[in-house]
């Protein structure tokens, strides 16, 4: 299997990041890619060469006008009088998506505090000079191992970062910027008229879900953490299910803080059935390694051992698949936990 990543992905490194009312070193940073390099290369996983389609797979998840000012930002931040270190909102916009979430339009405000706050929700993506093409790369490494895929490879790790998942068409949320696992999905749909995403990150994949909830082409199954008392608050509850035309292609399984392996590898067991009812050709997997009872945002209970569990049923799945990375903040656990998904992921594939 390739391995898809770009060195550019490693110049983003934001200083300032907001948890629990408190400003503190970002836990989203290059240490966590290099730690996945070692664990991944170490397993035969062989080094895709990552290319530059452009803006075009982009724009076809993200708004013009929002790619337009992650592009712009950092100068125009720079400009500003007293400025900080680097771009973070302090105002925030009233108005948010409808129950459709679909993109709102561009805003009012021509200045970039405004536009801030219109586009970037909450204080985890700060942005730096590098962080838009940082941003881009990431994007890239996905494009690179979803034409992986359309050249006829049967599965590829897009080692992306920053992650996506939380990544609106208009937004930024939660250290995402471009959501790389819409990005793909939308890039395999030239080959595959059905795709699914799945999503086992201790988060709920809300960027993604958004990007999709009217479509039924696209199916979008998550298990993470229940939202009422955990990021990201606002979505990922059961009865989201899809609206429009996308009705009844959205599942999301939250689990009960304190779950352990078995509700963890359970839901992953009702993730899979779901992609065959949809018929999905193609898969998608969002592999956050942040429920690891290790992780320091975990509320969950979840061992290693889960990790390999679940790697051999979405390996026997044998679906042609792209792996994208997402969260995960204990090297330790990152190290064990996608080795441990890999191997067996692997394996099962095989047969």
């Amino acid at each position: 299997m390739k391995l898809f990543f770009s060195s550019q992905q490693m110049a983003h490194q934001p200083k300032q990041y907001m948890i629990n009312g408190r400003i503190t070193d970002p836990l989203e940073n290059p240490a966590r890619a290099q730690a996945l390099i070692k664990a991944l290369t170490e397993l035969g996983l062989s080094e895709g060469a990552t290319g530059d389609a452009g803006l075009n797979p982009i724009l076809a998840v993200h708004a013009d006008h929002y790619v337009e000012f992650l592009r712009t930002a950092y100068d125009r931040f720079m400009q500003l009088p007293n400025h900080g270190p680097e771009v973070l909102p302090n105002v925030s916009a009233y108005q948010g998506a409808g129950q459709d979430y679909a993109a709102r339009p561009k805003p009012r405000p021509v200045g970039v505090l405004g536009q801030a706050g219109w586009y970037i929700n909450g204080l985890s993506c700060a942005m730096t000079e590098s962080t838009y093409l940082s941003a881009y790369a990431s994007a890239q490494t996905a494009i690179s191992a979803a034409d992986a895929l359309l050249r006829g490879e049967k599965a590829a790790f897009a080692l992306c970062r920053p992650p996506g998942h939380h990544a609106y068409a208009d937004r930024a949320a939660g250290f995402c910027y471009f959501n790389n696992a819409a990005i793909i999905a939308q890039h395999l749909r030239q080959q595959h008229e059905r795709v699914a995403i799945i999503d086992f990150d201790t988060h709920h994949g809300d960027g993604t879900q958004a990007i999709f909830y009217t479509r039924d082409d696209v199916f979008f199954g998550s298990t993470h953490t229940d939202p009422s008392n955990y990021y990201p608050h606002y979505s990922g509850y059961a009865d989201e299910t899809g609206a429009g035309k996308g009705l009844g292609a959205n599942l999301n399984l939250p689990l009960a803080e304190g779950s352990g392996d078995d509700a963890f590898i359970e839901a992953n067991r009702r993730l899979v059935a779901a992609v065959a009812d949809h018929g999905a050709t193609a898969l998608v997997i969002s592999a956050g390694w942040d429920a690891h009872h290790q992780d320091p945002l975990s509320k969950l209970a979840v061992t290693t051992q889960a990790y390999g569990e679940i790697g051999a049923l979405w390996g026997a799945v044998g679906l042609p698949t792209v792996i994208v990375q997402e969260g995960g903040y204990s090297l330790s656990a990152v190290s064990e936990a996608a080795p441990s998904f890999m191997t067996t992921y692997q394996a099962n594939r095989a047969r």
